[in-house]
Formats: C-alpha cells, sequence, structure tokens
C-alpha cells in the first residue's frame, strides 16, 4: 500500500491562491484585488474583486485616481473585492466565516466584514498600512473581534496548466 503525497498545499495557500486568482478578473489598471470567503470547514462561500457594480459600464465609467474633479476618479464607482464576496454570497449567513483578501481591508470593508459576522481575515499585503482609512479598519476590526493575520506563503512556488 502506497502513502499519501506530503507536498500537497495548505489552506492558506490553498484559499489565498483562489483569492489571487479572483483578483486577476478585476479590470483596474493599478490595483487588483481579490478576496476568497470560507466556512469554518474550510469550504468556499464566495469570491470577489474589485470592480465596478452590475450595469456600470467598465468602459465608460473612469479607471483614473489623479484627476482634479473627484467625479472623474474611479473612487466614487469602485467596489471593492471584499464588499463583492459579501454581496455576492447567496447563502444564509456568513457568521463565524474567514476571509482570504490580498490586500488589507479598507475602513468601509471593514466594517461591512464586521457586519457580516466574519471572524477571521487573511490578508496578503498591507501596502497602505500607515494611511488612516486602514489604521481605522484595525481599529475596528480590533473592537469587533475579528482577528486577522498576514498570509505566510511557504515559498513554495505553485504553478497550474490550463
Amino acid at each position: 500500500m502506497s502513502e499519501k503525497r506530503r507536498d500537497y498545499i495548505t489552506w492558506d495557500e490553498y484559499f489565498m491562491g483562489v483569492a489571487k486568482l479572483s483578483a486577476m478578473r478585476s479590470k483596474d489598471p493599478n490595483t487588483q484585488v481579490g478576496a476568497c470567503i470560507v466556512s469554518q470547514d474550510n469550504k468556499i462561500l464566495s469570491m470577489g474583486y474589485n470592480g465596478f457594480p452590475k450595469g456600470c459600464s467598465d468602459d465608460t465609467f473612469p479607471w483614473g485616481k489623479i484627476d482634479p474633479d473627484p467625479y472623474n476618479d474611479k473612487y466614487f464607482y469602485v467596489t471593492h473585492s471584499e464588499l463583492n464576496a459579501i454581496l455576492n454570497y447567496r447563502g444564509g449567513s456568513l457568521e463565524g466565516s474567514k476571509l482570504y483578501v490580498t490586500l488589507f481591508p479598507c475602513n468601509e470593508c471593514a466594517k461591512a466584514i464586521i457586519q457580516a459576522g466574519i471572524k477571521t481575515l487573511v490578508y496578503e499585503s498591507d501596502k497602505y498600512a500607515d494611511s488612516p482609512s486602514t489604521r481605522a479598519s484595525k481599529r475596528m476590526l480590533n473592537a469587533a473581534g475579528v482577528r486577522y493575520y498576514q498570509y505566510n506563503p511557504t515559498g513554495r512556488k505553485i504553478e497550474y496548466t490550463v
């Protein structure tokens, strides 16, 4: 009898990989972010990426971010990956679930994460750690008892072929 293989990927590698793959759906020319929500028993519940809401054409709404007129910047229009994943969920409650996301959530997404009942957050990058939005996000997550930690890659190269 042969033994099982030992080089399989971890749950964190698997779900962060799904979040990274989801990010590749984003049409944002600057920042592509993906998210994956997982149940307590490691079942994928929902996914999302940053983009415009349904019915808002990504060919007509702005992708820029430095226009003097904020009406012409993407920030009024883009839905973040975390919120998209929460809104894409069609099941019951997300209470007690875990969210994998490629970029630490902003304060607005932190509110949605807390309200949805997500209890654990695994993030890849904390690129904006010193921004007021991220600092406020961490303050709320801490107050609400949402545990968060940075994804720790194993260093192995994970490839797949199509």
